[in-house]
């Protein structure tokens, strides 16, 4: 597996990491933990270097997972998790309550480090901005977490561009994360030019477009009550079925390169930037060989303005979040 480092910093990982969230949380019932460790396991074997997680998925347990899998490890892997969210004090959904405090903040990470039974935290980003906190005190306290050796680098999620600049200014922001793909370009308008320019790495999560972008879904699919996507209006039955155009683009192309659709989406993304990182997150043994296998997958020039004229000329149908959830990104 190659190597890229997340922007100017020294945080070098595999050009793939894994996305680990959908094994405890969000994509259905959470999948066997044995099976889960080993997983990890296998992805470690194939070269895989970065481990993603929040203290939120579970919540808690994904962060337990990780710990146990990759403590054995601990030297060849860098993880990240994230900050932000607390319990809802009226008993409702823990994603509806923002809190990035600077004491609440160290709090998380004393008891992530314990979760992942390790004493140094590789990235820890802002979940999403607290419009409560301003943005200055939020990196301030990262960077006291970083000076006392419990964390290494500073990471924001879904940030606008004005937030990355000020938490910039104050503590070295190594990576943003937020989603792209091929169905989701809105970061190509601003965040990317910017973090190119203050030399910030990406790492687009949901790069198959939570599923899509490989195929295995389309109009007919039935997502348990506990899927995130059954509730999202991009994964309504009516908006699979125009968005079926994209995955269509993608089986083209893959058939000329001898790939699957999975694997040119992915490339599509390694091909974008040298500091971009996708992590694409599965529970299958065969789609993580699938998805590793995109790194040997070579888009040629011409390869990529194909895919960009012809996506382009694709409307994709449906917002990628509900309402409440939209209004948590971009700030």
């Amino acid at each position: 597996m190659q190597k890229r480092k997340l922007g100017k910093s020294d945080l070098e990982v595999s050009a793939l990491g894994l996305g680990c969230m959908g094994m405890s949380f969000g994509f259905g019932p959470p999948a066997d933990r044995k099976e889960m460790i080993a997983l990890i396991r296998t992805a470690i074997e194939r070269g895989v270097t970065f481990f993603d997680t929040a203290e939120v998925y579970g919540p808690f347990t994904n962060e337990e997972l990780l710990g146990e899998a990759l403590a054995p490890f601990r030297d060849r892997v860098k993880i990240a998790t994230k900050f932000g969210f607390a319990p809802d004090p009226n008993g409702g959904s823990r994603w509806s309550v923002l809190n990035s405090r600077p004491e609440h903040i160290k709090d998380v990470a004393e008891a992530s480090l314990k979760r992942l039974k390790t004493d140094v935290i590789d990235l820890f980003y802002q979940h999403r901005v607290d419009t409560n906190v301003p943005i200055e005190d939020v990196a301030g306290a990262v960077k006291d977490l970083i000076q006392q050796g419990k964390v290494k680098h500073f990471g924001l999620s879904e940030p606008g561009v004005q937030t990355i600049r000020r938490a910039h200014k104050v503590q070295p922001v190594t990576a943003v994360q937020s989603e792209y793909s091929l169905w989701w370009r809105k970061p190509e308008e601003e965040v990317l030019p910017a973090l190119e320019e203050l030399g910030i790495g990406f790492v687009p999560f949901s790069p198959l477009g939570k599923g899509f972008l490989t195929g295995a879904i389309n109009e007919n699919t039935k997502f348990d009550s506990t899927d995130f996507r059954s509730m999202v209006p991009r994964f309504s039955p009516e908006a699979r079925k125009v968005n079926q155009a994209m995955v269509d683009l993608l089986v083209d192309v893959a058939k000329r390169k001898k790939a699957t659709p999975a694997q040119i989406a992915l490339a599509w993304l390694l091909a974008q930037k040298p500091w971009i990182v996708p992590i694409p997150g599965t529970t299958k043994l065969h789609r993580l060989e699938e998805n590793l296998g995109a790194a040997s997958v070579e888009l040629t020039p011409s390869d990529l303005v194909e895919i960009d004229r012809a996506s382009s000329a694709i409307k994709v149908e449906g917002a990628r979040y509900p309402e409440q959830f939209e209004k948590l990104v971009g700030r």
